[in-house]
């Protein structure tokens, strides 16, 4: 069971409603698919007990055999490759490591090499099993790594929380396509609704059950509300606007440590969650 955890916008409150989530939800895994920027680990403190290295796939030319026909760089939807009077020249950043190059060359003078892109590094934060990845500094695309931090996510039913990166972009879909729900987290602002309404619009498109989280409560307006109303989508949790919260935040502590009264909302947001994916099941059992 995956529940992911995304919003339109950077500064909702993703993480810390990811964070607190994987600390009342007893043994559940917590995936930081943010990878240019994850910070989940500032908060749960987990000890790193194995590293792995990702790399990507890029096309390599032997010049020997290339007789510079143009196939590969037509082939390539990326413009990775330029083919230019003396030879082919490869822009690894913008390679998506389709292939599609290796198929079309006539004279098969391209190979694969592999190339790091980051790494994912694996441990616990007490009994709290902890995954995250880190981008390579200058690296233009971060799916390849988000997909192989998910690889590591166990297959045996434990349940997972994946922490996605802001926006609606490749990053997002990478993350969200194939949990079996995802909150989306907001906050009571124009700038929040405004890039709800994307995110409601991705998670939609992708076939994904969610629920809205509401964070900042009482800091802004009504209009979240009253739009949810209207597309009949569920306000699962209302974080309040509150700076002990927020000190807690500032000084990189989970606000179940700090602020106990908040275990009980996280709670009930975890088996919110639950349900959200257990609706889905049922659904599918009676069409069967």
């Amino acid at each position: 069971m995956i529940i992911s955890i995304a919003s339109g916008k950077g500064g909702t409150g993703k993480t810390t409603v990811a964070t607190n989530l994987a600390a009342v939800a007893g043994i559940a895994v917590y995936a930081d698919c943010d990878v240019e920027e994850p910070n989940g680990h500032i908060f749960l403190q987990p000890d790193i007990e194995k590293r792995v290295t990702v790399n990507s796939l890029v096309p390599r030319v032997d010049h020997d055999r290339c007789n510079g026909c143009g196939a590969c760089g037509e082939a390539c939807r990326f413009n990775a490759l330029a083919v230019l009077p003396k030879g082919v020249m490869v822009f690894d950043e913008l390679c998506h490591s389709c292939g599609g190059c290796l198929l079309a060359c006539p004279e098969q003078a391209i190979r694969e090499e592999p190339r790091p892109i980051g790494e994912i590094e694996i441990g616990s934060a007490g009994v709290l099993p902890f995954i995250h990845g880190r981008l390579s500094v200058g690296e233009a695309m971060s799916p390849p790594l988000i997909r192989a931090v998910l690889e590591q996510l166990p297959t045996d039913g434990t349940p997972a929380i994946l922490d996605a990166p802001p926006g609606t972009s490749c990053p997002a879909v990478a993350t969200v396509q194939g949990s079996d729900a995802c909150l989306m987290v907001t906050e009571p602002t124009p700038f929040g609704l405004h890039d709800l309404k994307l995110a409601v619009d991705m998670v939609r498109a992708l076939g994904v059950p969610f629920g809205v989280v509401l964070n900042r409560d009482g800091a802004g307006d009504d209009r979240v509300d009253e739009w949810c109303r209207e597309e009949g989508i569920p306000i699962l949790a209302r974080i309040p606007d509150s700076r002990p919260l927020a000190e807690a935040y500032s000084r990189g502590r989970l606000a179940v440590w700090e602020l106990p009264e908040l275990a009980g909302l996280f709670q009930d947001l975890w088996h919110s969650a639950l349900s959200l994916v257990g609706s889905v099941v049922e659904v599918k059992r009676c069409a069967n």
